[in-house]
């Protein structure tokens, strides 16, 4: 079966430094993958280029199939990658419910389909749905400018599944949450439906062995290992990775 993400060859140089080197990868349709190794393994800097958000020098990048190793951010998100960073990036002024409208509204209405305020109509259901999966109904009226660090992540969060992704990247999605607020992030990324696969960078290996099928390991821009999370645990380059401070 064709996976709906694939990436080989991987190469992101910087001068001299290879920030990554010759990196493959496969993510499945529905799973949910992690990426972990010490500080400076390329984990970042793949998603970067998974997202579109920096231009790979060598190697090829295949969604569903379709080679999208060319297009920019915007062009891979219309084609169903949705992107969270490190630092949660919401709209200060716009209150919670309108950040999750701006980014629904080029997904709300199907072609065919139009009329007039339909499109603000099914971006407000939509913002509607998300902010009650996540927890956030109660602040959809307060600024993204104020809301608490973990409540921006989880906005983050809803604005990438309104634009209905079929592949979610998460970079360090637990990043200043509280445990009871990981416990919640687990049980939701959990939850999501089998349409979406999850591919996540995150140093706290408890939420990465919760959540994830299969993880890979970067160490020094390259692939260490890929497998199971029993399999990962085992291993022992990993361990290896592991004393070093994985991150």
């Amino acid at each position: 079966m064709t996976p709906l993400l694939s990436a080989r060859g991987v190469t992101v140089r910087y001068g001299s430094l290879a920030a990554l080197d010759g990196v493959d990868l496969r993510v499945d349709h529905g799973q949910r993958h992690a990426l972990i190794g010490p500080n400076g393994a390329g984990k970042t800097t793949l998603l970067d280029v998974l997202g579109g958000a920096t231009r790979a020098d060598g190697g090829r990048v295949h969604l569903a199939g379709r080679d999208v190793t060319r297009l920019g951010p915007a062009a891979r998100a219309r084609r169903g990658i949705g992107r969270i960073h490190q630092r949660p990036a919401t709209w200060s002024s716009l209150t919670a419910t309108e950040n999750v409208v701006v980014a629904a509204l080029p997904h709300a209405v199907r072609p065919g389909r139009w009329r007039p305020g339909a499109k603000r109509a099914a971006a407000e259901r939509t913002a509607g749905v998300m902010l009650e999966r996540l927890g956030l109904r109660d602040v959809g009226g307060v600024p993204a400018g104020r809301l608490a660090h973990g409540q921006r992540r989880q906005l983050e969060i809803a604005m990438a599944l309104a634009g209905r992704p079929r592949l979610l990247l998460l970079d360090e999605p637990a990043a200043g949450l509280s445990a009871v607020e990981v416990g919640g992030l687990v049980e939701f990324l959990r939850n999501l439906p089998r349409a979406v696969a999850v591919l996540l960078v995150e140093h706290r290996l408890d939420l990465v062995y919760a959540l994830c099928d299969r993880v890979t390991v970067l160490r020094d821009g390259r692939t260490v290992a890929t497998g199971t999370p029993a399999e990962i645990r085992a291993s022992g380059p990993v361990r290896q990775a592991w004393a070093e401070g994985v991150s």
